[in-house]
């Protein structure tokens, strides 16, 4: 019985082996392509750029910190990982990474629309919408996403403003309505 299966478990191999199998291929013909070591390589933003369009953020921080790597760390490296880092919900370290952004070229239009963005997932509408005014004076108003930012921002800020106001007189104008005799109302309050 042992020599049978012994039997039907090298046939199978004898078979792969006449037919061309896996073990008929040399070493050097199952090897990666060499490395140009001259030859250019793709630019960390535009691979991490493609990256996010292609809705990889993880991949497209890494391609981003290997172009700080490679070229340095300027205002439009620091706003691709602040982006990137948005796309992933790391608020903080988004909002950290535009910011230094902003410091090193206050003009920089992409990092302030993305901080505006990142101040609006933190609930700081005010502050967004001071951000996205900017942005949108510096693009001169052509670009359509920061004016729906834009818009959305001061909505935003007017409602949060609105709804503490009412917060606020609710919390200190406690009414209360009380019946006196038949049909007569009095509404009092706690002033």
């Amino acid at each position: 019985m042992r020599q049978a299966l012994l039997a039907l478990c090298v046939i199978p191999l004898a078979a792969c082996q006449m037919m061309g199998g896996a073990g008929t291929l040399r070493p050097a013909e199952n090897a990666p392509p060499p490395a140009n070591a001259r030859g250019e390589g793709v630019d960390g933003l535009i691979v991490g750029h493609r990256l996010m369009a292609a809705g990889e953020p993880e991949l497209a921080l890494r391609a981003y910190y290997r172009a700080a790597a490679e070229q340095g760390v300027d205002a439009d490296v620091l706003s691709a990982v602040g982006s990137a880092n948005l796309a992933l919900g790391r608020l903080g370290q988004a909002e950290q990474a535009l910011r230094r952004a902003l410091e090193r070229d206050p003009t920089f239009v992409p990092a302030l629309n993305n901080l505006g963005c990142v101040l609006m997932e933190q609930g700081k509408a005010p502050e967004a919408k001071i951000v996205f005014q900017q942005a949108f004076a510096l693009d001169s108003g052509n670009s359509d996403a920061i004016r729906e930012n834009l818009k959305r921002a001061m909505a935003m800020s007017q409602n949060s403003i609105y709804a503490e106001t009412a917060k606020e007189e609710q919390e200190v104008h406690n009414f209360s309505l009380v019946r006196r005799g038949q049909g007569e109302y009095v509404l009092l309050s706690a002033l």
